[in-house]
C-alpha cells in the first residue's frame, strides 16, 4: 500500500505549523518553512525512510519553538539551553509518534543532535550569546542584596560560561566589592552584630581586609 499525503490543514492553536496527514490520518506537524523545504504537497507519495525524516523533523521543529520562547523569556547561557533541552528532549521524545528504538523514541546520538543543531541555530539567530547572557547576570543578580563578585565568577562558571567572558565582564562591570559589602551590612546592621556580619560576608565571598574595614566602619557610625 502507498504512502501518501492525503491532506494538509493549518494547525488550530499555532497557524504557523501545518498538520499532515497520511492515508486520511493525522501523522505529524511541521512548520510552514519545512513544509516548503520538504516539498511536501497534497498527493505526494512518500517512502517508509522519508515519513521518519518527516516525523524526526516534526519532533524538531516543535523543540526549537519550545527552546526559542524559553531563552526568550531572558538571556541564557548555552550549557544552561543544553541542560534544558536534555531534559525536554528526553520527556517529548518519550512521548513522541516516532518508532521506538530506545527508551526515549531516539538512541542517546539522535538526542545530541537534535540538541547541538538546536543550539547552533539558536546562536546564529543571536538568540543564544554567553557575553550577553554573562552581562545580564552580572547586571542583575542580587543588584539590591548584595553579592560577592567572586560568588558572581562561581556561579557563572557553574553555568558554562568560560573564563575569558567571565573575566570581562567582571572587568567592565561598574560592581564593586565595597559597594556589594555595604548593601549587605545596610540590610544585616540591625540583626549581626559585628562578628556575626564580619562571618557572614566572609561566607558570602568576600577578602577579610575589606569587610572587617567596613564592618569596623559602619559600627562606629552607630
Amino acid at each position: 500500500m502507498d504512502i501518501r499525503i492525503t491532506d494538509l490543514k493549518q494547525g488550530v492553536r499555532n497557524h504557523d505549523r501545518v498538520n499532515v496527514y497520511v492515508n486520511d490520518k493525522f501523522s505529524f506537524s511541521l512548520d510552514v518553512s519545512q513544509v516548503v523545504d520538504f516539498k511536501i504537497k497534497k498527493g505526494l507519495v512518500i517512502s517508509e525512510e522519508q515519513l521518519e525524516e518527516f516525523k524526526k523533523a516534526s519532533e524538531f521543529g516543535k523543540l526549537y519553538q519550545r527552546a526559542l520562547e524559553w531563552v526568550l523569556l531572558r538571556p541564557r547561557s548555552e550549557r544552561e539551553c543544553r541542560d534544558y533541552l536534555k531534559r525536554k528532549l528526553i520527556m517529548s521524545l518519550r512521548g513522541s509518534s516516532l518508532s521506538p528504538r530506545s527508551n526515549c523514541g531516539f538512541p542517546s546520538e539522535d538526542i545530541n543532535e537534535f540538541s547541538d543543531r538546536i543550539i547552533q541555530r539558536l546562536k546564529v539567530r543571536k538568540y543564544l550569546d554567553d557575553l550577553r547572557f554573562a552581562e545580564y547576570y552580572v547586571e542583575n543578580r542580587f543588584v539590591k542584596k548584595g553579592v560577592s563578585l567572586k560568588r558572581l565568577r562561581v556561579e557563572l562558571m557553574k553555568k558554562g560560561v568560560s573564563k575569558d567572558i567571565i573575566d570581562e565582564v567582571l572587568a567592565n562591570s561598574d560592581r564593586s566589592d565595597e559597594e556589594e559589602i555595604l548593601k549587605i551590612i545596610a540590610k544585616k546592621r540591625a540583626k549581626y552584630d559585628d562578628e556575626k556580619l564580619t562571618a557572614y560576608l566572609l561566607r558570602q565571598g568576600f577578602l577579610y581586609d575589606s569587610v572587617r574595614e567596613l564592618v569596623a566602619r559602619s559600627s562606629e557610625m552607630d
